[in-house]
């Protein structure tokens, strides 16, 4: 929890008592106190002011101000002081502990983060849809990982929007998604475009065709992927340019659920194309209005990357035109 520091007792930088309230009131201990922690554990841990001055490369006279500061500042004696040596009081061995383990997390985050960066094994956290899940991504990680053996991948396998709320709040460094989205705050480029296609049920009325004009499901029941998501708005732009509303029977989150539903005759719906035929549909060339999801790499504008996340970005766009299985 954040405290505002009003003491009267706090000093200037070069150890003059003054009152600094004005300055300080907006911010917290730990804005305070940070940059003296290592050095009060340091001294704790030596127990002499000299020997800990030697460790840290700093006079021992400065150290010694410094402490005397951390303790004027905190209201609290944690030192008792014999000589040029130095004992914690219970405050001290108290506050010591709680100082060991913030430098320690500091320490495991500081190693994180350059870790993540690592050229050769950083961290890239990579967002994508559903229906890229089973072919199209592990294709693309596996061709990267043959010049990139050891970079670690973040997956984040969801729906366009939360992929995009979660590229804006710093979550994800890359996305693949449709519709290929424009915001002012995002960098995007398009890769690919996918064939969509009118998939109904064995038997239907449809069925023998190899191709149908959308406007001819227009008294079907549909059923569609939830708001939200990129192959919804796509459903229901195509169904207005062929001059009408769906109707919607059911709404799913997954395209494959969607064929299960329209195998058993609850429907009919407008998906990309299979992994692998599923038995009882039959899926047919939309002609009109020309039917596809174009597909695109999007990030966050004004955020330089790290050294994994630039080549993987690098990779992604050299497959434009090549992205999607053959």
């Amino acid at each position: 929890m954040a405290h505002e520091v009003r003491s009267q007792r706090s000093l200037s930088p070069n150890g003059d008592a003054k009152d600094m309230s004005a300055e300080l009131d907006a911010e917290s201990w730990a804005s305070v106190l940070a940059p003296r922690l290592a050095q009060f554990a340091a001294v704790a841990r030596h127990e002499h002011v000299t020997r800990a001055a030697q460790q840290l490369g700093m006079p021992q006279s400065t150290l010694s101000r410094a402490m005397v500061r951390l303790e004027l500042d905190l209201g609290v004696t944690l030192f008792a002081r014999h000589g040029r040596t130095v004992s914690l009081t219970p405050a001290g061995r108290g506050f010591l502990a709680s100082v060991e383990r913030a430098l320690a997390e500091v320490e495991r985050s500081a190693e994180s983060v350059r870790a993540d960066a690592d050229p050769e094994a950083g961290r890239v956290a990579f967002g994508f849809l559903h229906t890229l899940g089973t072919e199209t991504v592990p294709g693309l990680l596996r061709t990267f990982r043959a010049d990139y053996p050891r970079v670690r991948f973040q997956l984040v396998q969801t729906y366009g929007e939360a992929m995009l709320e979660r590229l804006r709040a710093g979550e994800l460094d890359l996305c693949l998604t449709s519709p290929v989205p424009d915001a002012p705050d995002l960098v995007t480029r398009r890769l690919d475009e996918q064939r969509l296609r009118l998939v109904v049920p064995e038997g239907h009325r449809l069925a023998g065709r190899k191709r149908v004009r959308l406007a001819e499901a227009a008294t079907e029941l549909f059923v569609t992927l939830e708001p939200g998501y990129g192959m919804r708005r796509i459903t229901d732009a195509l169904c207005a340019e062929a001059g009408f509303s769906p109707r919607i029977a059911f709404e799913g989150e997954e395209a494959e659920t969607l064929r299960g539903l329209v195998a058993a005759g609850l429907g009919v719906a407008l998906l990309p194309p299979p992994t692998v035929p599923r038995p009882g549909v039959a899926e047919l060339a939309v002609t009109a209005p020309r039917a596809v999801r174009e597909i695109g790499v999007a990030w966050l504008g004004g955020h330089p990357d790290t050294p994994p996340v630039a080549a993987f970005k690098k990779f992604l766009l050299s497959r434009r035109g090549q992205l999607l299985p053959v």
